[in-house]
């Protein structure tokens, strides 16, 4: 098998897994995965419109505004005004950032779990070579 092809085998391998147990951890906290990546982009970037999140995750804008909605219904997103009245923003509320901070903790304790044995190197090696492998998708 070519290293090329055993590099992305092993990628898809991997992912599946590791969806599946972040999905444990976050149900811990009654979130799920896209939940999850919002709350996690808005609290490191700020507020952003749902399009901005939908070109960050890669997703439909449809699929962001439920999982918007549901942040919303459940108190840990809120409507802002933008730089224009057609632009509708988001950002997190007090209890967001509260909930982000507190599955944070869960989510730093699962991630080195299942990097222990990995050097922080090789850590910064893997993530320049995901970011470039994602650049060359993104062309």
């Amino acid at each position: 098998m070519k290293s090329t092809q055993k590099f992305f085998h092993q990628l898809i391998l991997l992912y599946r897994p590791f969806e599946n147990r972040l999905n444990e951890q976050l149900n811990k906290h009654q979130l799920h995965r896209a939940q999850w990546t919002i709350l996690y982009y808005l609290y490191n970037e700020g507020s952003a419109t749902q399009v901005e999140i939908s070109h960050y995750q890669g997703v439909e804008k449809p699929t962001i505004t439920r999982t918007v909605g549901r942040l919303e219904e459940l108190g840990y997103v809120e409507p802002i005004r933008g730089k224009d009245k057609r632009e509708k923003r988001i950002q997190l509320t007090e209890a967001g950032s509260t909930v982000y901070e507190n599955v944070r903790v869960t989510i730093d304790q699962y991630e080195q779990a299942i990097l222990s044995g990995i050097s922080e190197e090789e850590q910064l090696e893997t993530i320049r070579i995901m970011e470039e492998i994602r650049d060359n998708i993104m062309k």
